[in-house]
């Protein structure tokens, strides 16, 4: 383990000050070095790693505010205190607005100091917390970490790939548990929205009022039990996305009021006069035939037009069984994590059997089925005696009458794929835009079926 001391950084054109203070936070058991001026203190933030930085704001040539700008600007984590002689109302607000934790005014009160520093500490713990969060947040929903390399998943990833930047509307496509939900957090994350709110709303689980107010928002009075203002979804989601999932439930006067707020992104909420603007980039999902509800007269087309700008087809697991060992990999790791059991996979049978049956709850289905087996099992791989025995009587009954699964073909396609797609980069030189170009395919496909084949470095190399 490094040097865990905090470290302190402080800057002051007055000497004695500066030792003072330099003397007090070492018998604190600080870490801290000094400068007296900004240029000297901008030289060591870039050469050290520091927790906090105390400056003071009349300094020769340039002052502590623009230490601060430029701190805030390149270290984002660095917590800074502003310390002066000639404290005023308007500079401390200023101090805070351009990112200051604190302002402090001289004479220094030794104990205001080390509670502020304290606090600060605790400030920069919740920074650094924040960061980790986030970056775990990337990690679950890159699109990498999405399972499948069947060619139909392939195709849904080129597709993220194409719109998560923009702000097009989006119409998510497939089964109930194919993964919609995770498919839209995958966009946002994806998108310069990030770092914006992602607000999901499940349309089929609440009645039309109650739906209507969860998404525009009421006014106190509105209706009987309205106490009091209530925001929104879409106003909760201003500057991010929002998802609606089961899009198919609305209702035709609720169609009517999404039309507008997608049209003009702007709504009234319930019981209200007044205009809300937003700034939403809209995800939907539906897990029926949107266009047979248009012509069954269920579903306005005008509204299905404006929401069906880009689609996205998930398939369901039955069509890509292929993905299914993948899968019930990367869920057999996750719950024996969250177990604390170790199971060491799945026996070929037991794989056999999860290939040879239907899945209608799509890999929703798959992964409940995957931590009940961890939760069972007492053997070092899961086997068939480890799945639910309606699933293998319905995998029996597919393979004994003579049910076809097209793995095998799928198998016999790899050879000549990846011979195919070696053969491309030998011709361009291993250039992969120019592979890409040649096999007309999207080079975000190319890359991962080259990792998928073992061919992500030329082998005479």
């Amino acid at each position: 383990m490094g040097d865990q001391t905090p470290r302190i950084f402080l800057v002051d054109d007055d000497r004695i000050i500066l030792g003072s203070l330099s003397e007090l936070l070492r018998m604190e058991s600080y870490h801290v070095e000094s400068a007296t001026n900004t240029e000297s203190a901008l030289r060591a933030l870039s050469r050290d790693p520091f927790d906090i930085v105390l400056t003071d704001v009349n300094m020769p040539h340039s002052d502590g505010f623009e230490l601060l700008r430029i701190a805030r600007q390149r270290y984002p984590e660095v917590v800074v205190i502003i310390i002066t002689g000639y404290g005023t109302i308007e500079s401390a607000v200023e101090a805070i607005k351009m990112g200051a934790y604190d302002y402090l005014t001289k004479p220094i009160n030794d104990a205001d100091l080390l509670l502020t520093i304290e606090r600060a500490m605790r400030q920069r713990a919740l920074i650094r917390e924040n960061r980790s969060l986030r970056a775990r947040l990337d990690m679950r929903y890159g699109l990498g970490n999405v399972v499948g390399h069947d060619y139909k998943m392939l195709k849904v990833f080129d597709m993220i790939e194409s719109v998560a930047s923009s702000k097009v509307t989006v119409l998510i496509q497939g089964e109930s548990g194919s993964g919609k939900s995770m498919m839209a957090r995958v966009i946002h994350h994806r998108s310069e929205r990030r770092d914006k709110p992602f607000v999901e709303v499940a349309c089929g689980a609440l009645p039309e009022h109650l739906l209507e107010s969860e998404l525009f928002g009421h006014v106190r009075g509105a209706f009987t039990g309205a106490v009091a203002n209530k925001e929104g979804k879409f106003k909760a989601a201003d500057g991010g996305s929002l998802f609606l999932d089961e899009i198919s439930t609305a209702t035709p006067s609720l169609q009517i009021k999404l039309l507008r707020v997608i049209q003009e992104r702007a709504f009234e909420p319930v019981g209200s006069n007044t205009t809300e603007n937003v700034d939403v980039r809209l995800i939907l999902a539906t897990n029926v035939d949107l266009e047979e509800e248009v012509a069954q007269g269920r579903f306005r087309q005008d509204l299905y037009y404006r929401i069906n700008v880009v689609s996205i087809n998930l398939p369901a697991l039955r069509e890509r069984i292929g993905d299914i060992p993948l899968l019930a990999d990367t869920f057999l790791a996750n719950h024996c994590e969250q177990s604390g059991k170790h199971v060491a996979g799945f026996t070929e049978k037991a794989i056999q059997c999860l290939q040879g049956y239907g899945w209608p709850g799509s890999v929703r289905e798959l992964e409940n089925v995957v931590e009940r087996a961890v939760v069972l099992t007492r053997n070092r791989q899961i086997d068939v005696e480890d799945l639910p025995p309606k699933l293998v009587e319905a995998a029996e009954a597919s393979s004994g009458s003579g049910g076809y699964a097209p793995l095998p073909l799928k198998q016999a396609l790899e050879g000549p794929e990846k011979s195919i797609i070696e053969n491309a980069l030998r011709a361009n030189g291993w250039n992969r835009q120019l592979t890409a170009e040649m096999l007309q395919i999207n080079r975000t496909t190319l890359y991962k079926k080259m990792k998928r084949y073992g061919l992500e470095a030329d082998p005479g190399m």
